[in-house]
């Protein structure tokens, strides 16, 4: 079959060997090289084909990704060349990797985007649960083992990949490395390695809200525009949750206090994974991994390293132990269900091989500092594990209690420059009238009661703040953020919301009449919990009919 690109076409099936399309007659031979042979999937923005190159000997199969904006406006079309030479570019550079496909070649042709890839023969890891069932804890964590040296590769080259999911993540068939694809949502620029996560720079384009990654798997700050390194590590925890469980992020009820996934319910695993588990996936980007070698070490693979290292050593054509890695119902795993232990290949060459000569330098130091009997390497891997465990389960990946402030060391707090206060305890303060704009950090703080009235907020960080009780009346809250935040019964009366961000936020019985919520992302089903009069804003600019 050949299919015709024409994204209008009322019948894109045509038989083998047409050079026109039946139905439309537009030309199936795209630049007199590529012949599509069917669609690999679509979206909002264009499609994915399977192709081969027919000026090739042996007719070899590409992957050709279109991107085709539905207008021809000169700023859109701008807009859209820009996100395909972002995504051309990125290839490029990191596409020499490999376990990331090869660019092949780009060009625009008619309005629409053509990017030609190496075809990667396998199945995503989507489609190994739907066949294979859900992971087993052993799995997942050979899952990280392999993604996290890719992503340490892709990270080394100043790339936020901002959409890694089971669905772009391919068990390559050839060699069952994983691969991973679409890279349309990338972000890359001058990093500040001062702010928590290597936060990007403030340089941001209009082009950034065409790609923001997939919701339920994208964390917070990378929804509000503000993506960072661990922003990827967020992505790999929720992927983690679906290869355990079977389930999307949209199938997994949510606390609906404080916006958290309650995903443990539908896992068995041990208390130190879940631990891990529970720090990928923190709201608060302070509050997450900051690190792939803090990951590793959290995951107890210290032990592990010497073995693993020298199983790099083994010769690429000897055949691997099965090593079963999902969970099934009883019974043998079937050929299907078997990954073998060297399945990262290459990329375990640069991470943990290294991390191994680390670790073993480490043991040596320790050993000659002892001052006693020296430790094997066993009893030293498992002080280690110790240490870690109990690190992990003394903070639980939270902010750690901070003492209740006053006003006054506030105050002084914040005129020497000070502008993170996350969980700080701020209950029943009355900061009324006062100037807080400019971004400040009150994240997982105690701010029931706290009187806000008249403050100017703008831009300032509430995630997951407690804030029962709340008044914000007549205050100043332009893109403030309050994702996750519990702000049941709060006083919104007369403030200003815009482009504010209220996602996952609790607002039952919260009073927003007068409220200006013009752009502000919140949902139709949080609004039904709060009061509102005629005039309230909505967030598309019209006026509120509720009662109060």
């Amino acid at each position: 079959m050949t299919y015709c690109l024409n994204p209008d076409c009322p019948q894109p099936k045509n038989p083998p060997g047409s050079k026109t399309c039946e139905a439309c007659g537009s030309k199936l031979l795209l630049r007199d090289k590529y012949r599509i042979s069917r669609t690999l999937g679509q979206g909002g923005f264009g499609a994915t084909y399977l192709a081969n190159i027919v000026t090739l000997p042996g007719d070899p199969c590409c992957v050709i990704k279109q991107l085709r904006p539905n207008t021809t406006a000169p700023q859109l079309m701008e807009m859209a060349r820009e996100l395909f030479e972002r995504e051309a570019r990125t290839l490029g550079k990191i596409g020499n990797h490999p376990q990331i496909p090869s660019l092949l070649d780009y060009f625009e042709e008619d309005h629409q985007f053509y990017l030609i890839q190496e075809y990667v023969a396998g199945y995503t890891l989507q489609q190994e649960v739907k066949r294979n069932g859900p992971f087993s804890e052993a799995g997942a964590k050979q899952f990280l083992s392999e993604i996290l040296p890719l992503l340490r590769y892709i990270h080394s080259q100043k790339v936020i990949h901002r959409d890694i999911k089971p669905a772009n993540l391919i068990r390559r068939e050839q060699d069952r490395k994983l691969v991973m694809i679409d890279f349309g949502a990338v972000k890359h620029s001058q990093i500040d390695p001062n702010v928590a996560g290597g936060a990007m720079n403030a340089e941001q384009t209009a082009l950034t809200n065409f790609a923001i990654g997939t919701p339920g798997f994208a964390p917070p700050e990378q929804m509000a525009m503000r993506p960072v390194y661990a922003s990827d590590f967020y992505a790999v925890g929720v992927t983690c949750i679906y290869l355990l469980t079977g389930k999307s992020p949209k199938d997994i009820d949510y606390n609906p206090a404080t916006g958290e996934m309650m995903w443990q319910q539908y896992v068995n695993i041990s208390d130190h994974f879940a631990n891990v588990l529970k720090k990928l996936l923190e709201a608060s980007v302070r509050h997450r991994y900051q690190s792939i070698d803090s990951i590793f070490r959290d995951m107890e693979m210290e032990p592990y390293l010497d073995s693993l290292a020298q199983g790099l050593a083994t010769k690429s054509n000897t055949p691997p132990k099965p090593n079963p890695v999902y969970r099934r119902q009883g019974g043998a795993p079937s050929s299907g269900d078997l990954a073998g232990p060297g399945t990262a290949g290459s990329s375990r060459n640069s991470g943990a091989g290294g991390m191994a000569e680390a670790i073993r330098a480490r043991r040596a130091r320790l050993q000659q500092s002892g001052g006693g009997s020296p430790q094997t390497a066993a009893q030293l891997g498992g002080n280690t594990i110790g240490r870690a465990r109990t690190s992990l389960s003394s903070s639980g990946g939270k902010a750690k209690p901070q003492p209740k402030l006053d006003y006054q060391s506030f105050m002084t707090a914040y005129m020497k420059g000070r502008r993170d206060f996350a969980g700080q305890d701020l209950s029943l303060l009355n900061f009324q009238k006062i100037d807080l704009s400019g971004k400040i950090i009150l994240n997982q703080a105690k701010l029931a009661r706290t009187n806000f009235q008249e403050a100017n907020l703008t831009e300032a960080d509430f995630c997951r703040a407690s804030l029962v009780g709340a008044n914000f009346q007549d205050a100043i809250l332009e893109k403030a953020f309050f994702h996750q935040a519990n702000l049941e019964g709060a006083i919104f009366r007369g403030a200003n919301l815009i482009g504010a961000n209220l996602s996952q936020a609790n607002l039952k019985n919260a009073n927003f009449s007068g409220a200006n919520l013009t752009g502000a992302r919140v949902t139709d089903e949080q609004l039904g919990q709060a009061k509102m009069n005629w005039l309230t804003v909505l967030p598309n600019g019209k006026r509120a009919f509720g009662k109060i």
